[in-house]
């Protein structure tokens, strides 16, 4: 792994983890093109989800430093008995439609390998599909009236739809941002809080799937590459800090039709790559 290698996937990742463009379809095109896809992709992928990681700490921080305080107080009401589902706060309700929306997840994960076959899969087409998905469901989020409740309003109906549009994100190619950003504003939330309810209900699934994917890392791929590993993780935590900028000024100003045409385009041309591969045998490459 090269720096300028590093560098490229760290803005990759930085961008695509939050623009609703699936950052798991960009990052599986670009190991597809590039070979980059062994052993060493593991550890890359794991810095590269920290990296993006920081970027939501450091976009949101005072918000996730209120939930953080509401979440001991909570936990203090609890073990005390004082609390009440009825009398929580918006930052206590937003920290428990979180937990609410990240419980579906547990169903998908059933289907785990089915998921990591995809993206292994040596051929791209399911990426090409789900690209279209993407598309679909953005160009279907731009016909949504502006909504009116906040994130702290957000019920347990709404909650677990935002969760089940996520899981279904699992898929390569499937935008988790644009998932969760479009189901939020499918229930009735305004544009600037769905996009804050999306970045920060990343934080535990990226968490998690770091940690997950840990137990596959090599301690010496590492070590070898410790180097392209940290500058992979500055650029992607400089790239997703920008891209959550980005978003928000694309949500905000009813743009995210950009993001529906560039999805549908890469669609289109990744399912016409993956048949000419089919059928000619021949895997296409950009690095000789």
């Amino acid at each position: 792994m090269t720096i300028i290698e590093a560098v490229i996937q760290g803005i990759v990742q930085g961008l695509t983890e939050f623009l609703p463009v699936s950052s798991s379809g960009h990052l599986s095109l670009f190991q597809h093109f590039t070979g980059l896809d062994g052993e060493g992709a593991v550890t890359m992928t794991i810095v590269l989800h920290l990296g993006t990681l920081l970027a939501v700490f450091i976009a949101f921080r005072e918000k996730i430093k209120k939930l953080i305080i509401e979440a001991f107080r909570m936990l203090g009401d609890i073990f005390t008995g004082k609390f009440k589902w009825k009398a929580m706060n918006p930052e206590r309700r937003m920290i428990i439609m979180i937990i609410i929306s990240i419980l579906p997840l547990f169903i998908f994960y059933i289907f785990r390998d089915f998921f990591e076959g995809l993206a292994s899969d040596p051929s791209i087409l399911a990426e090409g599909i789900a690209f279209l998905y993407t598309s679909a469901l953005l160009f279907l989020s731009t016909k949504c009236g502006k909504g009116t409740k906040t994130a702290g309003e957000t019920t347990v109906p709404a909650a677990l739809t935002i969760g089940v549009f996520q899981g279904i994100a699992l898929v390569p190619g499937i935008s988790r941002s644009g998932s969760t950003i479009c189901s939020a504003l499918f229930t009735g939330m305004k544009r600037e809080d769905a996009v804050e309810y999306s970045f920060i209900l990343g934080i535990p699934v990226i968490l998690a799937g770091a940690v997950v994917k840990l137990g596959e890392a090599s301690a010496s791929e590492i070590t070898a590459n410790i180097l392209p590993l940290i500058v992979s993780f500055a650029v992607s935590a400089v790239a997703g800090y920008f891209a959550i900028w980005l978003v928000k000024a694309f949500v905000m100003n009813d743009k995210f039709s950009i993001f529906a045409w560039y999805t549908l385009a890469l669609g289109i041309i990744v399912i016409i790559i993956a048949i000419y591969e089919m059928k000619t045998g021949t895997r296409v490459s950009f690095v000789k």
